[in-house]
C-alpha cells in the first residue's frame, strides 16, 4: 500500500501511530479551536495533560494564562475556560496560555511522541490537509472524543481532512475511515449544531463559543504543529481555491 490515511479516535490511540505516521489531533469543541486561535493571535500555547501539569508549568511561566476545564468546570486559579471566543477577544497576546481540557489537550500532548504532530479544527482544516499531502506518507487523523464518544464535530473535521487526502491520491487504511468520509466529507460546519457537544454549550450558557466554532471555518491559511511542549504556526501554503470545508 502506498500513501495512506486513517481516521481514529481518543487520545489513547495516539500510541498506535508512533512509528511512520503523522498525527492530526482534532477536538473542535473546543481544545484544538482554542489552541489554534491562541497561536493565530501570535500567542504561545502549551497544551497540558493534567491539572498538576498545568500548575507545574505555570510556576515556570509566571506571566502565563491558565485556560481550560476539567469535566466541564474551570479549575480554581484559572483565568478563563477552554473558550476560543473569550481568548480571541483578549488583547494581552504577549502572555502565553497554558491550555487544559478533559480530552483534547491529552491528545495533543500524547501526539508529541509521534514522528510529526499537527493540530486541526474547522479554522485550519484545509491548511493542515495541504501541508500533510506534501510531506507525509502515512497520516492518522484522530478525534479526541468526549465521554467515550467520537463526537459529531470531530468526525466532520476528520472527514474533511481525510477526504482532501483521498482526493490527493491517498488510500484509506480501513473501512471505518471510508464510512466517516462518505458520511461527512460534504457536511457544513453547522451540521454539528445538533450534536451533544453543541447541546452542552447551550445548556451551560456558552453560546459565544458555539457561534465562534460554527462561523470560523477555513479562515486561517497556516497549519499548526506540535513542537515539543508547544503549539506553533507553520508558514502558510496558499493554493487557488479551498481544499476542504464548506462553511
Amino acid at each position: 500500500m502506498g500513501r495512506t490515511v486513517v481516521i481514529d479516535r481518543f487520545a489513547e490511540q495516539a500510541s498506535a501511530y508512533v512509528d511512520g505516521y503523522a498525527i492530526v489531533a482534532v477536538d473542535v469543541i473546543r481544545a484544538t479551536t482554542t489552541a489554534v486561535t491562541a497561536v493565530a493571535q501570535g500567542r504561545r500555547c502549551f497544551p497540558v495533560p493534567s491539572l498538576d501539569a498545568a500548575r507545574r508549568l505555570r510556576a515556570r511561566l509566571a506571566d502565563a494564562l491558565l485556560a481550560g476545564e476539567v469535566d466541564g468546570r474551570m479549575p480554581a486559579g484559572f483565568t478563563l475556560n477552554n473558550s476560543p471566543a473569550t481568548l480571541a477577544a483578549r488583547r494581552d497576546v504577549s502572555r502565553p496560555v497554558i491550555l487544559l481540557s478533559s480530552s483534547g489537550t491529552r491528545l495533543m500532548h500524547a501526539a508529541r511522541q509521534c514522528e510529526a504532530a499537527y493540530v486541526a479544527c474547522f479554522r485550519n482544516a484545509a491548511a493542515v490537509a495541504r501541508h500533510l499531502a506534501r510531506r507525509h506518507e502515512n497520516i492518522a487523523v484522530i478525534g479526541a472524543g468526549s465521554r467515550g464518544e467520537f463526537r459529531k464535530e470531530d468526525q466532520i473535521c476528520c472527514a474533511w481532512i481525510a477526504a482532501s487526502l483521498l482526493d490527493a491520491g491517498y488510500e484509506p487504511r480501513d473501512r471505518r475511515t471510508v464510512t466517516i468520509v462518505e458520511r461527512w466529507r460534504d457536511a457544513p460546519a453547522r451540521a454539528c449544531a445538533d450534536g451533544k457537544s453543541a447541546a452542552y454549550l447551550r445548556r451551560s450558557g456558552q453560546l459565544r463559543d458555539l457561534a465562534f466554532v460554527l462561523t470560523h471555518v477555513d479562515d486561517l491559511d497556516a497549519p499548526c504543529a506540535v513542537e515539543g511542549d508547544e503549539i506553533v504556526t507553520l508558514p502558510a501554503e496558499r493554493e487557488h481555491g479551498r481544499a476542504v470545508g464548506q462553511g
